[in-house]
């Protein structure tokens, strides 16, 4: 069985290509996949920089009522132990609780993040792309001092145009999600 391959495009017309690691965490992967066939992250700017440490897509769930949901923390049954630790040329769902995992949102780690081991979840390892991830650490960026936590937003947006999925005939099913009840403070309320 080959591993998926998904890609994202960016507006300068570069690419980021990912090998997804099921082996590492199958419900997340599953859940990635899921959000790149419903389009959650086409047309999505880019919305923190954290030089040195890691690349956020998104830390409030895409604007999307339909990204808010957690997964249950499953992550050492579904290494089997194995548990990888985020680094550069990984990319990692989000981390909420030692028990739930943001079901949409994801990062690049930029460095090896050991305190987020089994914790945020390595899915995908980059096999194209890494300089554009570098190139991205380095845009100049303005911090948004209404939030809790270091959030630098790109001055000029860095958007991911769209977003595709080759699974090589290998079905994956929608993941195990959990709903939250409250739902985080910066995911926003939808009337």
């Amino acid at each position: 069985m080959r591993n998926p391959i998904a890609k994202l495009i960016l507006n300068n017309g570069r690419k980021i290509v990912l090998e997804l690691r099921p082996d590492y965490a199958y419900n997340e992967v599953c859940s990635f996949i899921s959000a790149i066939r419903h389009g959650y992250y086409d047309n999505f700017a880019i919305q923190r920089i954290v030089p040195g440490s890691w690349i956020d897509a998104s830390y409030n769930a895409f604007f999307r009522s339909e990204c808010q949901y957690f997964l249950p923390n499953k992550i050492r049954e579904e290494s089997k132990g194995e548990i990888k630790v985020p680094e550069l040329g990984d990319v990692c769902l989000g981390f909420f609780s030692d028990t739930e995992i943001s079901g949409a949102e994801f990062f690049f780690p930029l460095r090896r993040l050991e305190e987020l081991a089994g914790k945020a979840p390595v899915i995908a390892q980059v096999i194209e792309g890494i300089e554009e991830l570098r190139r991205i650490e380095r845009v100049e960026t303005y911090p948004n001092p209404c939030e809790a936590v270091e959030i630098n937003v790109p001055k000029t947006p860095e958007i991911i145009v769209s977003t595709e999925v080759e699974t090589f005939g290998e079905e994956y099913p929608e993941p195990d999600k959990i709903i939250p009840d409250p739902i985080p403070s910066n995911w926003p309320v939808f009337a």
